[in-house]
């Protein structure tokens, strides 16, 4: 697989540790992986927003193991936030998972999360 990062100054640059776009070429496998929510290995609930993002993040790079992917194939997020107020300390956080060139990315408040959560990321990955 091909990818690389995309950047224009015809729009606006990226306010944190993401791609403008990732462009990826010679695709032989795409993984869509589900949100996950912060869930401790005791199934309760993380609530510090910066460990949840981190147990997000690791608990998407197990699902992608399971296709014999990882983190490295990201190439589009979507993080899910109860509270804006949560984008640094998330930001911070999901930053440590990627080196390098970060995948596209969107990052939306919402009203609520599954189980009470203030986060929650899905991804797309491709080899």
């Amino acid at each position: 697989m091909y990818s690389r990062a995309l950047h224009t100054t015809s729009a606006p640059a990226a306010v944190g540790p993401y791609s403008q776009a990732i462009a990826v070429s010679d695709v032989r496998q795409m993984v869509f992986c589900s949100g996950q929510i912060p869930l401790g290995p005791d199934g309760a609930l993380i609530q510090d927003v910066a460990q949840a993002t981190r147990a997000c993040m690791k608990q998407l790079n197990a699902v992608l193991g399971a296709s014999g992917l990882s983190l490295r194939h990201v190439v589009r997020c979507t993080i899910y936030l109860v509270d804006m107020k949560d984008f640094a300390k998330v930001n911070e956080a999901y930053a440590e998972f990627f080196e390098g060139t970060p995948p596209a990315r969107a990052c939306v408040e919402v009203r609520a999360l599954p189980k009470g959560a203030a986060v929650e990321i899905d991804a797309i990955a491709a080899a």
